[in-house]
């Protein structure tokens, strides 16, 4: 049988759905302290290794461990390469108010940033456009590379890599998306961005598996 690591969060909701099944996702946010969105990683992952079950407009029970193998090899077997988003991209001379604008048109939260190579210089999130939204600065002057967070501070997903593990980076590093990656020339961070993987990618997986259908 195949283990997984699982994080100290995902071991307290198991413990609160072994208590207190059947249980709602808002009840189990609600008993940690967090919001149902957060979670939502951890219950799609949770029910996708076989620990929990859900049923529709009931909630969540524990499910054991018996069918735990079939559903982990059917995650490991789920690659990136085939779910990923089209990344959303910025380039590092553009202005701030250029990304905003990009930001909300494309209904992000993250938006990649390319350097002159169009290889992956950084990214800028949503809280870090609201920072320079509320200082005194022009912002069709700042452009983003100056608020941006750079490589190597940026947590990457590669096509080849499972859908499990690029979920698990998303809880581990708390961050709303990740940027897939290929090597693109020489030096370790010589990146190239060809998509963009998600929370809502996670969820998406998800509910196409519990319905046996393709996503």
């Amino acid at each position: 049988m195949i283990d997984i690591e699982l994080t100290p969060r995902q071991k307290r909701i198991i413990a609160i759905v072994k208590e207190k099944g059947p249980i709602t996702g808002e009840q189990i946010a609600e008993l940690l302290g967090l919001t149902r969105a957060t979670i939502r990683p951890d219950l799609s992952i949770l029910t996708m290794s076989g620990y929990l079950e859900a049923r529709p407009r009931v909630g969540y029970f524990y499910a054991g461990h018996d069918n735990r193998s079939l559903w982990l090899e059917r995650l490991r077997d789920l690659k990136v390469k085939a779910y990923h988003a089209p990344p959303i991209v910025v380039l590092e001379e553009q202005s701030v108010y250029e990304a905003i604008v990009k930001l909300f048109l494309e209904d992000v939260g993250t938006l990649y940033v390319l350097g002159k190579d169009r290889l992956l210089a950084g990214v800028v999130s949503r809280k870090d456009l609201l920072r320079a939204a509320i200082g005194r600065q022009n912002l069709e002057e700042v452009p983003v590379g100056m608020i941006m967070t750079r490589m190597p501070n940026i947590v990457t997903v590669t096509p080849e890599e499972s859908v499990y593990d690029a979920a698990t980076k998303l809880i581990e590093y708390q961050v709303d998306s990740l940027p897939v990656v290929v090597p693109k020339g020489e030096g370790r961070y010589a990146l190239e961005v060809v998509g963009r993987f998600t929370k809502t990618t996670v969820t998406r997986v998800f509910v196409a598996l519990g319905r046996e259908a393709p996503v």
